[in-house]
């Protein structure tokens, strides 16, 4: 098995879609996860403008590379949040509006809808996101978080995503939640509990990132076994905990860069993620899909990083056996 090695080029959003096409195939990449912001993919005039797409997937082709996922975490962040001032920061103007809350999620869930039309549009099987959430500020239970508290957190996440999800199902596109702290799933257990919310929904599963699963302790590969059926796109991403007795996991109140942080994210193979395990975790879950590399590291050139994780990747992704290695002394 030889897994297709993207870049998200979420962070790269900076860059002209043009001049990022021909830094990605430069870099050793074969394709670019788009996201829905920059101009690297724009939802509107992908479902407006019959030519876009085409054009986006001949750019792509020029330099050899191709596209298997998009993503609109931005968006997607405002489907269940409690909506504040730092939504303006990441929403297009279009989705923002007025800034009233309950008109912003409305706004949101109706361009994550826009998202699966556009995405098959494209003829990508599944969009990466984000889903926001009602109750991730309630994380530390004091004052007292009643159990109907958050389940009530649940039937909300349920009830702004079923609309979203079934549009999603109508047009043959997968979404896939980042488990990331700040949704409605972080960790294994709040995952389970989101498909039991969605009554496992088959357009619901999960863009897999080991980075935020490590620093707080949950085991990476084991997420994998136990949702192999849901694992509908992989980020490849790393994470360094330095914990040294002073700062904690939540991480201080402190920036992304700051070596006073308990954890920061580092270019992929510099961190604590086991990548061997978690690609020993896709196959056995049978993920044939993209090792879509996601990078940050606040002390590296992005370019440096981005060329030594993409030959990383490569050099670390395993081909399952056709036979185990005892067979040679069979008969």
């Amino acid at each position: 098995m030889s897994r297709p090695v993207t870049l998200f080029s979420g962070q790269w959003a900076d860059l002209p879609f043009d001049q990022m096409v021909e830094l990605a195939a430069n870099l050793g990449f074969d394709g670019l996860e788009l996201p829905c912001w920059g101009d690297h993919f724009d939802v509107t005039a992908a479902i407006d403008d019959s030519s876009y797409c085409d054009n986006r997937h001949s750019k792509l082709a020029q330099h050899g590379l191709k596209c298997w996922a998009i993503s609109n975490h931005l968006v997607g962040q405002a489907v269940c949040d409690r909506i504040d001032s730092r939504h303006h920061q990441i929403l297009p103007e279009h989705v923002w509006g007025h800034g009233d809350a309950e008109g912003v999620r409305a706004r949101a869930a109706e361009e994550m809808m826009n998202t699966a039309r556009a995405a098959a549009a494209l003829g990508v099987p599944v969009v990466n996101g984000f889903t926001g959430s009602s109750i991730w500020p309630d994380l530390y239970f004091f004052p007292p978080t009643s159990a109907e508290h958050v389940k009530q957190g649940y039937e909300d996440f349920a009830a702004r995503w079923g609309p979203i999800l079934d549009v999603f199902a109508e047009v043959g596109v997968k979404f896939a939640l980042e488990v990331h702290p700040s949704e409605i799933a972080y960790d294994t257990v709040t995952a389970e509990a989101a498909l039991e919310a969605v009554d496992h929904h088959p357009a619901f599963g999960f863009n897999f990132d080991p980075s935020h699963l490590v620093w707080q302790g949950v085991d990476p590969a084991r997420f994998i076994d136990v949702f192999p059926d849901r694992i509908f796109h992989c980020h490849m991403k790393d994470v360094k905990v330095n914990l040294n007795g002073d700062g904690g996991i939540l991480g201080s109140h402190l920036q992304f860069g700051d070596p006073r942080r308990g954890w920061d994210f580092v270019s992929v193979g510099r961190g604590d993620v086991d990548f061997d395990a978690i690609i020993r975790a896709l196959n056995r879950a049978g993920y044939e899909g993209p090792l879509s590399v996601e990078w940050e590291d606040s002390g590296m050139d992005r370019c440096q990083g981005a060329r030594e994780s993409c030959q990383y990747v490569r050099d670390i992704d395993i081909t399952p056996p056709g036979r185990g290695f005892e067979d040679a002394f069979g008969d």
